[in-house]
């Protein structure tokens, strides 16, 4: 049955309004694909050599506030091996990328990450020291294009000779392992804030600025001949901690560091933020940042408490017994 004119002209409107939407979405596929597919591509400098706990804490603080790798946002991890020259080509080849963030684990990775942008926020995931170090101008107004957590690393000289004159009764004189500033400037306010701690409780300091491992039989001859009974131990140089401990034992040193890995292999003790909750927590930074947040006015977080771990096989090696006091102020001991 032919049609009439009124549905001929209905079918031809309808084939032009269907082509003129077929033209339209041929002509914005792209546009839209683009749009959907673009997800926020974040910059993680690991100041360690793989494998490294950071990554997957980072990872799980990501996938608690809802993210998934390869769905909503991209992790573009790189490791310095622990060298500060690596961190450097490293921050700045991030830089040129343009990733949306750059989260930079320990002052190292915090240290490059500044120097390779001014303008790419940057998430300090700890640094030591922010303040002393001049990455930010106040905790509660950072000021630039980095914030995030405060490990206090070098805020907590008092705690740490506390913590040892607790665990050696007859102490006397403590030495102290850190880098050059050339090497890691972060060893100035890690350095002094010991000195002036030592210095308030009577307590001589026998302090030794490396550049490297080369100088480790020395700097421990130097720390031996001066009387120090402790040393402690800057974590920088955690990826030589098997030769340090080594080093410590031949030379009668109880052994402090910054962390408990140390103290799992063999050092006395150890004082630190709880790391592991601190590397998650980035996560929340990372999240602010990605939806729209100024670092400028993000505060930077500083930790609440400080674990303390000790080796009590180590202690009974060096003669020294825990007393009641001190052992209600450990979080964990490793036998």
């Amino acid at each position: 049955m032919p049609m009439s004119g009124a549905a001929m002209r209905r079918r031809e409107f309808i084939q032009l309004l269907g082509g003129g939407v077929a033209g339209w979405m041929a002509t914005h596929s792209s546009a839209i694909s683009q749009q959907v597919v673009k997800i926020p591509r974040v910059g993680v400098l690991v100041s360690a050599s793989p494998p490294h706990p950071f990554a997957d804490a980072l990872r799980q603080g990501l996938r608690l506030l809802g993210y998934e790798e390869g769905r909503n946002i991209t992790l573009d991890i790189q490791y310095t091996d622990g060298r500060s020259d690596r961190a450097s080509e490293l921050a700045v080849e991030l830089a040129r990328s343009r990733v949306e963030v750059i989260v930079a684990h320990f002052t190292p990775a915090v240290r490059a990450a500044m120097a390779a942008t001014k303008t790419i926020p940057i998430v300090m995931a700890p640094a030591g020291a922010p303040l002393q170090s001049g990455f930010i101008k106040s905790l509660s107004e950072p000021g630039g294009n980095a914030t995030g957590l405060s490990a206090m690393d070098a805020e907590i000289g008092g705690k740490r000779i506390q913590l040892l004159r607790e665990l050696i009764p007859n102490l006397t004189c403590v030495g102290v392992l850190a880098t050059t500033p050339t090497t890691d400037p972060y060893s100035r306010p890690f350095v002094a804030d010991i000195e002036s701690a030592a210095g308030n409780a009577g307590l001589r300091v026998e302090s030794v600025s490396i550049g490297g491992p080369s100088e480790f039989n020395e700097a421990f001859s130097v720390m031996a001949k001066a009387g120090a009974q402790a040393v402690i131990v800057q974590g920088f140089f955690e990826p030589h901690t098997k030769s340090l401990l080594a080093l410590a034992a031949k030379n009668r040193l109880a052994y402090m560091s910054t962390g408990r890995t140390a103290v799992t292999q063999g050092g006395l003790v150890s004082i630190s933020a709880n790391y592991p909750l601190l590397y998650g927590r980035a996560a929340f930074y990372v999240d602010k940042i990605i939806n729209g947040a100024n670092p400028t006015n993000l505060p930077v977080e500083q930790p609440s408490k400080f674990e303390v771990v000790v080796n009590n096989k180590t202690a009974r090696v060096l003669g020294l017994t825990i007393s009641p006091t001190l052992l209600a102020q450990i979080d964990e001991i490793i036998e």
